[in-house]
């Protein structure tokens, strides 16, 4: 399911000094925070000075998923942002990583122009604020959820609250 974290974050970007103006945001201590909560996953990530729009990606996501192989592109357009810094609102750049994944580049680009996808993010939109989704990740399980990157002791209370069933563990 796809969020709109910062939805109004134009698509040429922000800086994060920007979007955190005002705000008591140490934005070191949070880049330290994260850092070492993917590096406890084995996950690459960078320090970033800006945020950019990601409604385009997550259309391209959306319709990625409807093609063999398209899952690949996932993990590429956290890379490009999180760790390469680069700006995935950017159309050129998006047909770039779908064509990396090997998915049609030509596609790509006529999903991102006409908005092909563009009703099934409004309906992932429209669910999160149903959830009560504040923040990425979120993780819900029979109407409740936690948001923010979590211990595994956290997800496995979770699903034990939901009466989920251990899988050989």
């Amino acid at each position: 399911m796809h969020f709109p974290l910062h939805p109004d974050t134009p698509m040429e970007g922000k800086s994060l000094a920007e979007l955190f103006a005002g705000r008591d945001v140490d934005l070191d201590a949070m880049y330290q925070r994260m850092k070492g909560l993917m590096d406890e996953e084995g996950l690459p990530y960078a320090e970033r000075t800006h945020t950019y729009n990601s409604r385009l990606a997550q259309e391209l996501g959306k319709w990625a998923d409807t093609q063999p192989g398209g899952d690949a592109i996932h993990m590429k357009l956290f890379q490009a942002y999180f760790v390469d810094g680069k700006n995935i609102g950017d159309i050129d750049l998006l047909v770039e990583i779908a064509e990396s994944v090997g998915l049609d580049g030509a596609a790509a680009r006529d999903v991102l122009e006409n908005r092909t996808f563009e009703a099934a993010v409004d309906a992932d939109w429209q669910k999160s604020r149903q959830y009560g989704v504040t923040g990425v990740p979120t993780y819900v399980a029979d109407g409740k959820g936690v948001v923010g990157a979590q211990p595994y002791e956290v997800l496995e209370q979770l699903m034990d609250a939901a009466g989920a069933e251990k899988n050989g563990v």
